[in-house]
C-alpha cells in the first residue's frame, strides 16, 4: 500500500522519457539487456558505429574518386597539413607505419601521377625531401571541402557542454580501441 510520502514522491519525480534513438536496440553486438543506462549506452555505441561506417564509405567514394588507395591519400593529406615543412619519406613511413621500400613505391607512384614532388636535400645530396604539388593540395580541399563543411554545419550549434561531453567521450572510446592488444598467433 502507498503512503502520502510515497505518492508525494512519486508524484515531484522527474519523468524521464524512455530512450529514443534512431538507432535500432537490437543492433549489432550488443546484447538485449534493456535497462535504462544499458540501453542508451547500446544506443549511443549504435550511433558510433553506423557513423564509422559512413566514414569508411566516404573515405572510400573519395579514394575511388581520386583513384588512389588509403595510404596515397593519408600521405596527400599528411603534406598538405605540413605545408612548407620539409618532409622526408622516413616520416613518411614512420606515419604509415610501413617499410622504406614501400614508402618508396608509393612515392614513385604519387609522383608518377603529379601528386607530389622530390626535392633534392641541399645539405645531404643522399636525401630528399617530398612536397604535395600545388594542383594536388587544389584537388584534395576540392574533394574533402564540402564533406568537411558539413561536419562543421554538424557541430557549429553545440553548446560548450555539449561539445565537451562528446570530446569527453570521443577521448575515452580512443583510448578503449587503443588499448587493444592483439596478440599474434
Amino acid at each position: 500500500m502507498k503512503t502520502a510520502r510515497d505518492i508525494e514522491r512519486s508524484e515531484s519525480a522527474p519523468v524521464r522519457p524512455a530512450v529514443r534513438s534512431t538507432v535500432d536496440l537490437a543492433g549489432y553486438w550488443y546484447e538485449a539487456d534493456l535497462a535504462e543506462a544499458r540501453a542508451r549506452s547500446r544506443a549511443v555505441l549504435e550511433a558510433l558505429r553506423l557513423y564509422r561506417a559512413a566514414e569508411m564509405a566516404m573515405r572510400r567514394r573519395t579514394r575511388e574518386s581520386m583513384a588512389m588507395g588509403e595510404n596515397e591519400l593519408l600521405v596527400l593529406r599528411y603534406l598538405i597539413r605540413k605545408g612548407d615543412a620539409l618532409v622526408r619519406p622516413v616520416e613518411l613511413a614512420t606515419y604509415l607505419g610501413v617499410s622504406t621500400a614501400s614508402m618508396t613505391a608509393l612515392l614513385d607512384r604519387l609522383e608518377k601521377s603529379g601528386h607530389i614532388t622530390r626535392v633534392a636535400n641541399p645539405e645531404d645530396r643522399r636525401s630528399i625531401f617530398v612536397r604535395a604539388t600545388a594542383v594536388t593540395e587544389e584537388e584534395v580541399r576540392g574533394t574533402l571541402g564540402e564533406m568537411h563543411e558539413r561536419m562543421y554545419a554538424a557541430v557549429e550549434g553545440m553548446t560548450a557542454a555539449q561539445a565537451d561531453a562528446v570530446i569527453g567521450f570521443l577521448t575515452r572510446m580512443s583510448a578503449a580501441v587503443d588499448g587493444v592488444a592483439v596478440e599474434a598467433r
